[in-house]
């Protein structure tokens, strides 16, 4: 194992940076009515000519990379665990934590973990449920799965089937995780155009669940445009079996089939028109969301979570080309969104795409109540390049829990791992990394982490290719986040930290 000081910088040469360029542009040139997918729906597999994957080996070989499947990381970081995949060979995806488990989503279905011991988790249990994206969530006994990719029907047995066909399904299913060895499918919700995320709204009787969807089309009978808005599903905990959908509120109205959303390319070249949201993260303690909605980025009042409004509205059509996914800091005073350039299949973290493409946006919320607004103060990118044949852009990430600073830790696909302070809007900086080598120097293949979050003092990230990584971070500026113990974590439902009602003993 390598250690390397935090603060290096790798230098990519042009050649090959373009030659990922060109790839990229072919991909946001695909078509302006083709939402841009998560890596896992179009795995990406462009071998590179000769000459490009020649300059790619000198690189490894001149250290300006790390080599195919080298573990590098910063010297306050350790990795402590790795655990393959196993039964389920899909696509590793999100992850979410309860008490000493935490629960793996998979494109062919969930992987329960031991994590008591986090330098030796153990696999508790592996349910095969297909559906891509399986993103997951839990609450109480009850475990949500969204399916965002058109079955023959709601159960786990499916088969995969045309969207053009009426009796197609997806949605939303959920797993009874009271026998944490055996889970049991319990219910089932359909919804307009799929599930492609979900987030939580806990209350005592009841979980709301805001379901995210996008790229309708008008051959789809259960997708069609409009598509300006997101399900929103009521859970009764004791009957989970008659989960409902309670509304469907529009968030971009306007006239026209598309709806009010950010009309993308051509109007604004190489950002995604808005059909629906990518991802919602909500703060319960502080009645607010943020929604990142493929080309806008909006807050929203969930003070009622059946009618959630929007407060405001922001677009960068000069640097973001697909909103994909947000963050508040524990002050509720700023909002981190993510840009997913290229859908997470294209190598954007080079010389040739720069350090505002491909990044995290951080927005200051100005004000107060309904009347507040979102101001941008800077972006953040990771500071290494990576090499041509890697999939890297901004993704999945929590704060650690640390009074008086905002610091977190990010997935960045095969970028790795970034711990982060934006304490200082206007000026973020990297204080931690941990990553691998490309998967292939010679060809451009799908992989890295899809999630990296904080739980109990230890970093927990969802390799797609490598499977599940614990890391421990020692620093001065993170220590502090040990002492806050959570009894359970989804990401998308973010708690205040410091509230005692959040907390848990040993």
């Amino acid at each position: 194992m390598i250690l390397l000081h935090t603060t290096r910088v790798r230098r990519r040469r042009l050649g090959v940076a373009a030659a990922a360029a060109g790839l990229l542009a072919t991909m946001l040139a695909a078509g302006p009515a083709v939402a841009t997918p998560d890596p896992g729906d179009a795995p990406a597999r462009e071998k590179l000519s000769a000459d490009q994957a020649a300059e790619t080996r000198s690189a490894i070989r001149n250290g300006e990379i790390p080599a195919v499947d080298q573990v590098v990381h910063s010297d306050n970081i350790e990795h402590l665990a790795n655990i393959p995949k196993d039964a389920l060979p899909g696509t590793n995806s999100d992850l979410a934590f309860q008490g000493r488990y935490a629960f793996a989503g998979n494109y062919d279905g969930f992987r329960v973990f031991d994590i008591s011991n986090p330098e030796q988790p153990r696999t508790v249990s592996q349910v095969l449920c297909p559906g891509s994206q399986n993103d997951i969530s839990v609450s109480g006994d009850l475990l949500f799965l969204s399916t965002d990719s058109s079955r023959s029907d709601n159960s786990c047995n499916s088969t995969t089937q045309p969207a053009t066909e009426k009796s197609s399904w997806e949605g939303m299913k959920i797993f009874d995780i009271s026998d944490k060895r055996n889970p049991k499918y319990v219910a089932a919700v359909e919804t307009a155009c799929g599930s492609h995320t979900h987030t939580l709204v806990p209350e005592r009787r009841n979980v709301y669940v805001y379901v995210s969807s996008y790229s309708p089309n008008a051959a789809f009978p259960d997708c069609r445009p409009p598509h300006d808005g997101i399900s929103v599903i009521k859970v009764p905990r004791e009957s989970p079996e008659e989960s409902v959908i309670v509304n469907f509120p529009v968030l971009f109205p306007g006239e026209g089939p598309d709806g009010g959303g950010n009309p993308g390319s051509p109007t604004n070249p190489g950002v995604s028109k808005t059909t629906g949201c990518h991802d919602i993260t909500v703060l319960p303690s502080q009645d607010l969301a943020a929604g990142a909605c493929m080309g806008d980025g909006i807050l929203l009042d969930i003070e009622n979570p059946e009618q959630p409004r929007v407060i405001d509205r922001v677009q960068d059509n000069v640097n973001f080309a697909f909103w994909h996914s947000a963050t508040f800091n524990q002050k509720a005073n700023k909002v981190v969104f993510t840009d997913e350039l290229g859908g997470g299949g294209a190598a954007t973290c080079n010389a040739e795409i720069g350090p505002n493409r491909g990044a995290d946006g951080i927005y200051d919320i100005v004000g107060k109540g309904k009347k507040s607004k979102l101001v941008f103060r800077s972006y953040y990118k990771i500071p290494r390049h990576q090499a041509n044949t890697e999939n890297c852009v901004a993704h999945n990430g929590s704060l650690i829990p640390v009074k008086g600073r905002d610091i977190m830790v990010q997935a960045w696909y095969q970028g790795g791992v970034s711990v982060w302070d934006f304490t200082d809007s206007a000026h973020p900086k990297e204080i931690a990394y941990f990553e691998r080598g490309p998967l292939s120097d010679t060809t451009i293949s799908t992989g890295g982490s899809w999630s990296a979050y904080y739980y109990n003092g230890y970093i927990y990230s969802n390799d797609m290719a490598k499977g599940f990584d614990v890391l421990k971070i020692s620093d001065r500026r993170t220590d502090a986040g040990e002492r806050v113990r959570m009894h359970e974590l989804n990401v998308q439902t973010q708690p205040d930290y410091f509230d005692r009602h959040g907390r848990f003993d040993d």
